[in-house]
């Protein structure tokens, strides 16, 4: 696991320095899906602060576990409205906010909960949303509903590169988006992009969170709590 931080650590550095860059403006957020508490542990031990994870069930129980670690803990994957409760109970910041009705529920239960979640507006930057996120034309008014929404603060936006799309094409795209949602919110300045395998692409084009699990633990397997 060491090790993997090293590497991963040395892709940042090399990637920071071609695009003339500081270490600093990146948050390396560790993606421990399908991977136990104890991993999550040992991660903070090496200086992880940021943990994301995917599915509710698996985080809630993770950051239940890892209380005492002080971490912030980042959900990343599709949001059901009927999860927004929880993942209010728990989550520093949603980076899959895609929809108003979603909003909404963050809203009601980050409000209920007394806490105040940062969210990032995800878009599909292949313009289908099928597999989350929302269409380019619609994030200006989603970011407003949320700068407006009580319990949330707006980050900025996420988006996974498509399949089969060079990451370098679909990252400067978002960019572009991100550069318009800070036009009208000037505080929204987090663009969550790259993951394992298209880091230097998001660095290269203003990425501020990379979303990195494999590279740091290896293949996924089923996870065993």
């Amino acid at each position: 696991m060491a090790a993997g931080l090293a590497r991963v650590e040395a892709e940042i550095a090399e990637a920071c320095r071609a695009a003339g860059r500081h270490r600093e403006e990146l948050t390396l957020v560790a993606v421990s899906k399908t991977y136990p508490a104890s991993d999550v542990r040992l991660l903070a031990g090496l200086g992880i602060t940021d943990v994301g994870e995917n599915r509710d069930q698996e985080a809630s129980a993770k950051a239940r576990d890892c209380a005492d670690l002080g971490l912030r803990w980042h959900f990343i994957g599709q949001l059901q409205t009927n999860k927004a409760r929880s993942v209010a109970g728990y989550a520093d910041v949603v980076h899959s906010v895609d929809r108003p009705r979603l909003v909404t529920a963050l809203s009601r239960e980050a409000l209920a909960a007394g806490r105040r979640i940062t969210c990032l507006v995800q878009v599909a930057l292949d313009g289908d949303p099928a597999r989350g996120g929302a269409r380019p034309e619609e994030v200006e008014a989603l970011a407003d509903a949320v700068a407006g929404a009580g319990g949330l603060a707006l980050g900025g936006v996420m988006a996974v590169a498509p399949l089969g799309e060079d990451p370098g094409r679909a990252f400067a795209r978002l960019r572009e988006i991100a550069r318009s949602v800070r036009d009208a919110h000037p505080e929204a300045v987090v663009v969550s992009a790259g993951m394992s395998g298209d880091l230097s692409q998001a660095i290269a084009n203003g990425a501020t969170h990379l979303r990195v699990g494999t590279a740091l633990l290896g293949r996924r397997k089923p996870f065993v709590r």
